[in-house]
């Protein structure tokens, strides 16, 4: 049932933009224009105002919380979700082609998770190993030329595409192995509520790692709105040719660096 839910919302994602990309820029193929039209503004900018209302009175105070935690709480928890992320990179640099890339994540992955308990400690960075970049299944789709479709809010997720959209949704339809993690090198797994911890501390870590930029950025923005879409759609585009970014945005809406000068 969960999975037929899921598959009827991607599938009218992608009608929708159908109609509403009559001329074909932002359709889902290889013809992609580098445009990626707001195709469902009113939408989306209603739904942005409800993340922002969460944002002021639920993940901001929250995440203010979170930064009086001790610093080396805080940056061990930062590495344990950044080592559990590798589970969705590996088979992403994977499907790039990119083999060489994928093996020093496994690498990096098994030591961090062994000898760094479970990644608290980012022992694979004190080895030598290179820098870590992360990828999804929507930078995948657009590396092997899927267009980005309209540009969509999601509730609580944020900015987003719908190729990103339909990319978060293949961890689902196609077994996820960050869900599927092992917890105790069975068949025991991570359960759904545990699943659902990482996700949310992944997001407060973020907001805590960027309230004074975020709020930078608000009060400097004339249409904030459009400068979060403006980076979002930046950024993607930067991680698919593998170029700087100009911020980091995570499997589910984590910005991990938010430029506003």
């Amino acid at each position: 049932m969960k999975k037929f839910l899921i598959t009827s919302l991607i599938g009218l994602f992608l009608s929708s933009v159908a109609i509403a990309d009559t001329d074909g820029e932002n359709s889902l193929s290889k013809k992609d224009s580098g445009k990626v039209k707001d195709c469902f503004e009113g939408l989306n900018r209603a739904t942005f105002s409800l993340n922002q209302g969460l944002d002021k009175v639920i993940f901001r105070p929250v995440a203010k919380g979170y930064r009086s935690l001790p610093s080396p709480v805080r940056n061990g928890t930062s590495n344990a979700l950044v080592n559990l992320s590798s589970l969705i990179t590996i088979p992403n640099n994977v499907l790039q082609g990119d083999f060489k890339t994928a093996g020093i994540n496994t690498g990096r992955f098994v030591v961090n998770t062994t000898v760094g308990i479970l990644g608290i400690f980012d022992v694979a960075e004190k080895m030598g190993f290179s820098e870590y970049e992360k990828e999804d299944y929507g930078q995948t789709l657009g590396k092997w030329g899927v267009g980005a479709g309209c540009y969509v809010v999601l509730p609580v997720l944020g900015p987003s595409t719908v190729r990103d959209t339909f990319g978060s949704f293949i961890n689902v339809l196609g077994g996820d192995p960050y869900y599927n993690a092992s917890t105790h090198g069975n068949n025991e797994y991570l359960s759904d509520k545990v699943y659902m911890t990482t996700k949310v501390v992944s997001g407060i870590d973020f907001r805590a790692k960027n309230l004074e930029s975020i709020d930078n950025l608000k009060k400097n923005s004339i249409d904030f709105y459009a400068s979060v879409r403006s980076l979002y759609l930046q950024d993607r585009q930067q991680k698919i040719v593998n170029s700087n970014p100009t911020i980091e945005i995570m499997y589910e809406g984590d910005w991990e660096e938010v430029e506003t000068q």
